[in-house]
């Protein structure tokens, strides 16, 4: 699996202690429409150096073995354009080790340019507790909590839904 970035234990981005998974494609869809890149992961996209490949198997291990973590988000670019490695550890963690514990995905998408996606639907109909945040960053928005997440989003546009 490659990734930007890896946080093993992460109190930020979710309401529950979580492992942070940077996923590092991103096809730059928040920018889009701006003269500037607007996207606050902008220097991740471009940083090439930080590219790392880790087993899947292992990352998995790594989080089960952890008695503070209680739930894995993935973010910082699209996870939705990693999609098989998000599918991949999804299956390993639940299927294989038993573990429900929450998988949080930051995407970027809407829920409307999701409805078709392979990877979102096999997400949503065989697996549990997944939760979703949609929407683009869009600047000048006025931040909002969110219950579900835990956390503020910045946008108005954004939102997390249990989607299994």
């Amino acid at each position: 699996m490659k990734l930007k970035g890896l946080i093993d234990e992460d109190f930020v981005n979710y309401k529950k202690p979580s492992m942070f998974i940077i996923t590092p494609y991103c096809d730059g869809k928040c920018n889009k429409g701006y003269d500037t890149p607007i996207c606050q992961n902008y220097n991740l996209y471009n940083d090439e150096d930080s590219l790392v490949e880790i087993d899947t198997h292992e990352l998995v291990k790594r989080y089960i073995d952890n008695p503070i973590t209680h739930a894995v988000v993935f973010g910082g670019l699209e996870p939705f354009e990693s999609g098989l490695d998000l599918l991949d550890f999804v299956y390993l963690l639940r299927a294989v080790n038993k573990c429900d514990d929450d998988v949080v995905i930051y995407t970027g998408f809407t829920e409307d340019e999701l409805q078709y996606d392979h990877i979102f639907n096999s997400l949503r109909k065989d697996f549990t507790n997944i939760i979703v945040k949609f929407g683009r960053y869009i600047p000048n928005q006025k931040a909002h909590y969110d219950d579900i997440l835990g956390v503020k989003l910045i946008s108005n546009n954004q939102y997390a839904k249990k989607i299994s």
